[in-house]
């Protein structure tokens, strides 16, 4: 695994990708990306969650023929790790969501493009040389939500996955103190000429209640939505077994487990304690994948060995992007990568269908 010259000699761990981007990134960039919903306890918890878990190591296992590859929603994948979609690159690296694309291209890794770009998903898919899900968020007219599908289905996406947990923004109070707003000329390019939902005003109010949630998707949204798709359909934000059997029912190809980064609601349990959950839940029927707080190789195999197929990697991705362009992107992920196999043959399993609860020390 090289090191980009353009990437710091002391650049070795997504820690510190995170370390030199507060202070490469202006201060509002850094409040809207790393910033988290009120105290951001589920944001901390993430990563937690993570750490606290044990894993059990082994020795003279039959490590012939190791590999990180799966099949995953109709695509044969190299590795494991997705990148989550997240808005707006640009506040990142003036190549945004393209130099994204070709840093993920080059880590054989797949990305998840967002509704919240700030360039057309048509000119991602056109310029990337890997494969792209696309993020939706279902709109308040049905007529925009098909419009959206459409275009990432012509412009050759591979999935959907319709992220659910974040009707309303959450109360991101680090955004707040900062004063964050876009640059201009940076904007949801994707949504343009669609119908925003609006909010009555009230003093005293939020506009949550007053007008915001009366055109918030309820299940017969997803329902009708995955009829409409010649994509497999995945569910992102699912914290709760009883909505991920709802997802299932539905027509889900998959479930993200999600909190949305601790973005949304805080006090939410972390990931790593709601797959498991979920994972009993659904009992292998469709994949399972998580995000929040992933930052080792060691918390993928963790994921992994609690039900997942595989793991988003979410912030980390605009820390690389923000100090080395592309080139941070395929670095940070090789990095991941390689902790990852070091992880595997440390726990003694060879592919990651092996990887189980056995890989964990016994709580």
């Amino acid at each position: 695994m090289s090191r980009p010259s353009q990437i710091p000699a002391d650049v070795v761990s997504l820690a510190d990708y995170a370390r030199h981007a507060q202070s490469l990134l202006p201060a509002g960039a850094r409040a809207y990306i790393d910033g988290a919903a009120a105290d951001g306890l589920t944001h901390r918890a993430n990563a937690e969650g993570w750490q606290a878990i044990r894993l059990s190591g082994r020795v003279l296992r039959d490590m012939r023929g190791a590999s990180t590859t799966l099949e995953l929603a109709g695509l044969s994948l190299a590795h494991p790790l997705i990148l989550a979609p997240v808005a707006f690159h640009a506040l990142a690296h003036p190549e945004g969501e393209h130099a994204t694309a070709l840093g993920a291209a080059a880590a054989e890794a797949l990305m998840t493009v967002s509704t919240e770009a700030g360039v057309t998903l048509e000119e991602i898919a056109a310029r990337a040389a890997g494969p792209l899900w696309f993020q939706l968020y279902m709109q308040p007219r049905r007529k925009d939500s098909l419009q959206l599908l459409r275009r990432a289905e012509a412009a050759g996406y591979r999935a959907l996955v319709v992220t659910l947990d974040a009707p309303v923004n959450g109360f991101r109070n680090a955004e707040m103190r900062a004063g964050f707003h876009l640059p201009e000329g940076l904007r949801a390019v994707n949504l343009d000429g669609m119908q925003r939902p609006e909010a009555a005003s009230r003093p005293g109010r939020a506009a949550t209640f007053l007008g915001l949630l009366d055109s918030a998707p309820r299940w017969e949204d997803l329902h009708w939505l995955i009829a409409q798709s010649r994509l497999p359909v995945l569910v992102k934000g699912l914290m709760s077994p009883q909505d991920a059997l709802e997802a299932e029912a539905a027509g889900a190809a998959g479930i993200v487990v999600s909190n949305h980064g601790g973005r949304v609601l805080d006090t939410l349990p972390a990931t790593a304690e709601a797959l498991p959950r979920i994972a009993a839940a659904i009992g292998g029927r469709i994949p399972l994948i998580v995000d929040g707080g992933i930052r080792r190789g060691t918390d993928v195999l963790k994921a992994l060995a609690l039900g997942a197929s595989a793991v988003m990697i979410g912030r980390p991705q605009l820390h690389a992007l923000s100090l080395g362009g592309a080139a941070g992107v395929a670095h940070m992920l090789s990095v991941l990568r390689a902790e990852l196999e070091v992880a595997m043959a440390l726990t003694g399993v060879a592919q990651l269908d092996q990887i189980g609860p056995h890989a964990l020390w016994p709580q």
